[in-house]
């Protein structure tokens, strides 16, 4: 088995790597989405503004991560590196209520997209680079799975 080439006392990889969850051999991204749910519940119960707040300020903190730790490694978008996917799962789910049935939508609904990469995930995937790049697929797929839940999910739980 071939080691990472993750820097694990680097506080910078630890989070790239979803606190580890990354480095799972099958489906990385799955269990980077898992490893946001602490954070998303946190988010839950503060206003809508402050988890916006939050969510930017952890997106610039992504783009940092995952440039630094890309370059550290000399890969682009290695898969062990989830960051985005925490971030892009919090987006999913900003102000909408926390339970079991919207978290499992959520959930289904942001890997879908992250997986697919429909436009206008592709074009960003493919168009930007660097610890931007890997961060703006995820938060576009994070817009668009909330923009879906706020308009066509939610509606019908009235």
């Amino acid at each position: 088995m071939k080691a990472h080439p993750f820097l694990l006392h680097k506080w910078q990889h630890w989070l790239a790597l979803g606190f580890g969850s990354g480095l799972s051999p099958k489906a990385p991204g799955t269990f980077g989405t898992l490893a946001a749910l602490p954070l998303v519940w946190l988010l839950a119960m503060i206003s809508p503004l402050w988890a916006a707040v939050a969510i930017v300020a952890a997106a610039l903190l992504g783009v940092y991560l995952c440039e630094m730790v890309s370059r550290d490694i000399g890969t682009e978008d290695h898969g062990a590196i989830v960051f985005d996917e925490i971030v892009g799962f919090a987006i999913t789910l900003w102000a909408v209520p926390f339970n079991l049935q919207n978290v499992l939508v959520a959930f289904v609904l942001f890997r879908l997209l992250d997986i697919v990469k429909p436009w206008p995930i592709r074009w960003f995937d493919r168009n930007v680079h660097g610890g931007l790049g890997v961060m703006m697929d995820d938060i576009v797929a994070g817009v668009l799975a909330c923009l879906l839940l706020h308009s066509v999910w939610l509606p019908l739980q009235l």
